[in-house]
């Protein structure tokens, strides 16, 4: 069986996917992901952009071909990993993120002031990116949930329409009346849903 990779969001906490994660640990061995400066794992001074993070993050994947599973931020590294090592994911799982897409233009609330604002030890590298993956998005095989709520100011289903849009091989599906945050919040429904979709 694939393991299964778990990537957070803009908290970089791999804590954050612990309760799915413990719904879903029959079906393969489990790694939770933390990003280096963000919540309390030390920083890395090698670390100065979006690049290195996805470099320090292949340095660290599984061997062989893995389900990626990635919340918001970390869906621009699950993204792009489908993208440039096809042969590293076996399904991959999209949640209230952009996926490299500008989700300004597709109606979604601006986040970055506050965030700052809220957590200003966060690099700021990570608040400034403005990686684009749209013009590429067409060539991911990879069989992909989109797994969105309907109730996201900062990812609205706009965004997941659109990635199914340009994927070949993506399907949405949606949980009524979450926050950008449903995946914590909401581990059962989640972790089912994660489930159905690897097994199929």
């Amino acid at each position: 069986m694939p393991p299964l990779v778990f990537l957070p969001g803009a908290a970089g906490r791999g804590v954050f996917w612990q309760p799915v994660a413990a719904r879903l640990k029959d079906l393969g061995r489990v790694h939770l992901f933390s990003y280096p400066g963000f919540g309390a794992a030390p920083s890395d001074p090698g670390i100065r952009s979006m690049d290195d993070l996805f470099s320090w993050f292949l340095d660290r994947l599984p061997p062989g071909a893995s389900h990626v599973i990635a919340q918001s931020m970390g869906g621009v590294l699950a993204t792009r990993l489908a993208l440039e090592m096809p042969e590293r994911v076996a399904r991959m799982v999209l949640v209230a993120t952009s996926g490299g897409v500008d989700v300004r233009r597709l109606g979604a609330s601006e986040w970055r002031r506050e965030f700052r604002r809220e957590r200003p030890d966060v690099p700021s590298w990570f608040v400034d990116d403005q990686t684009d993956l749209s013009g590429r998005l067409s060539t991911i095989r990879a069989p992909t949930l989109l797994l969105w709520s309907d109730g996201d100011p900062f990812s609205p289903l706009s965004v997941a329409n659109l990635l199914a849009e340009r994927m070949a091989r993506a399907r949405i599906a949606t949980v009524a009346g979450g926050s950008h945050v449903f995946a914590r919040e909401r581990p059962d429904e989640v972790a089912s849903l994660i489930r159905q979709f690897l097994d199929s």
